[in-house]
C-alpha cells in the first residue's frame, strides 16, 4: 500500500507524486523522490524496481521480511533493514522497516508495525538545509527515529523491573515473580536482536570506509551510533539485574522453605515429648515405677508440659518458632 510519495529539490518539496510520474523527476539536478510503502502488495516494488533499478536480491529480502537488523550495498544504492519495536499488550512486537537508499531515490517498506514515519517526514522538511544532503540525510532520519523509539520502551521495562523488585522484598517471593522476570528477560532479548546488529551498521556509516552515498554524514551517524551504544550499555545492564532478580528471588524462596521446616521440626519436637512419656506409662508392664502413685497422673501433665514450656522458650531463642 503506498502511504506517500513525493519529489524534493535542494531540500525542499516540490509535489506530492504517483508512481508514473517518478520518471519526471528522478533524473532532474539535486532532486531526489521519496516513497513510503506499508504491507506492500504484489506489483508495487516490481514497478519501483525497475524505475530506480533496485537489486532483485534486496527486493526479495523486502518483500519475505523478518529480517535481522542489516545493510547491504549494491554499487551506488544501500539497503537497509531496520527492527521497529512496539508494546503489544503484555509483550513486544518486532516489526521491519527496509530502505533502499539511491543515487536520487530513498524508499521504504514498512510491515508490521502501526507507527509509521510521517512525523520524520515533516520534521525533514521544516529543515531544507539538512535535507539538501539528499536520500542519505532521510536515512539518518529514520534511523534516528528509530533508535529513539526505543528509549521509551527501555524506560517501561526499567520500570517493569523496579515493580517487580518492590514485590520480591516486600512480601513472599512466589512463583510468579519468576515468570515476571522471565518475561522481562524476554523483552529484553527482542529489543537487543534490534539494537545490537544495528551497531555494526551505524559504525559503517560514520567510521572506516564510509558508502559514497553518505559521505560528509559522518557526524550525524556517528550520533545514531552513540544513543545505540547507549542503549546497549542499558539492555546489559537491565539483563544483569534480571538476572541477579531471579537468583535473589530463588535465595529468598529457599530461606523461607528453610524456615518453614525447622517451624515444623520445632512443632514435632513439642508433640513428641508428650508422646514418648504417655508411651512409657503406656506399657503394659505388671512392675512400672509409679504405677500405684496417687500424684502420677498430674506428675506426667506437669512433666509433659514442663518439658514443652522449655522446648517452646528454647526454639524462640533459637528463632525457630
Amino acid at each position: 500500500m503506498l502511504v506517500n510519495c513525493a519529489a524534493y529539490q535542494h531540500g525542499k518539496k516540490l509535489a506530492d507524486i504517483s508512481f508514473p510520474e517518478i520518471g519526471q523527476y528522478k533524473n532532474r539536478p539535486n532532486c531526489f523522490v521519496w516513497v513510503a510503502l506499508k504491507d506492500i502488495e504484489p506489483g508495487e516494488l516490481e514497478t519501483l524496481q525497475e524505475e530506480f533499478d533496485l537489486h532483485e536480491l534486496a527486493v526479495e529480502d523486502a518483500h519475505h521480511g523478518h529480517q535481522r537488523p542489516k545493510m547491504d550495498e549494491y554499487g551506488q544504492s544501500l539497503f537497509v533493514v531496520l527492527q521497529i519495536v512496539e508494546p503489544a499488550g503484555e509483550e513486544l512486537r518486532a516489526g521491519e522497516v527496509a530502505i533502499f537508499v539511491g543515487p536520487g531515490y530513498v524508499i521504504t517498506v514498512r510491515r508490521d508495525s502501526q507507527h509509521g514515519f510521517a512525523d520524520v517526514r515533516s520534521r525533514s522538511e521544516l529543515e531544507p538545509e539538512l535535507l539538501q544532503h539528499g536520500p542519505a540525510y532521510v536515512l539518518y532520519a529514520l534511523m534516528d527515529a528509530v533508535v529513539d523509539r526505543y528509549f521509551p520502551v527501555l524506560d517501561g521495562l526499567t520500570e517493569e523491573i523496579d515493580q517487580v523488585e518492590e514485590r520480591i522484598f516486600s512480601g513472599q517471593s512466589t512463583r510468579e515473580h519468576i515468570e515476571a522476570l522471565y518475561g522481562l528477560k524476554r523483552k529484553l532479548m527482542v529489543l537487543d536482536r534490534a539494537t545490537g546488529p544495528l551497531l555494526e551498521v551505524a559504525g559503517k556509516l560514520h567510521g572506516g570506509r564510509v558508502p559514497p552515498i553518505c559521505s560528509g554524514l559522518d557526524e550525524y551517524f556517528r550520533d545514531v551510533y552513540d544513543h545505540l551504544l547507549r542503549l546497549k550499555q542499558t539492555i546489559d545492564s537491565l539483563r544483569d539485574m534480571v538476572t541477579t532478580g531471579i537468583t535473589v528471588n530463588l535465595s529468598l524462596i529457599g530461606l523461607q522453605e528453610t524456615e518453614i521446616t525447622k517451624r515444623l521440626a520445632a512443632y514435632a519436637a513439642l508433640a513428641a515429648v508428650p508422646t514418648m512419656i504417655a508411651g512409657v506409662y503406656g506399657m503394659n508392664f505388671e512392675h512400672i515405677p509409679e504405677l500405684k502413685w496417687a500424684y502420677g497422673y498430674p506428675f506426667s501433665l506437669t512433666l509433659m508440659v514442663g518439658i514443652d514450656l522449655a522446648l517452646v522458650v528454647m526454639f524462640k531463642r533459637a528463632k525457630w518458632l
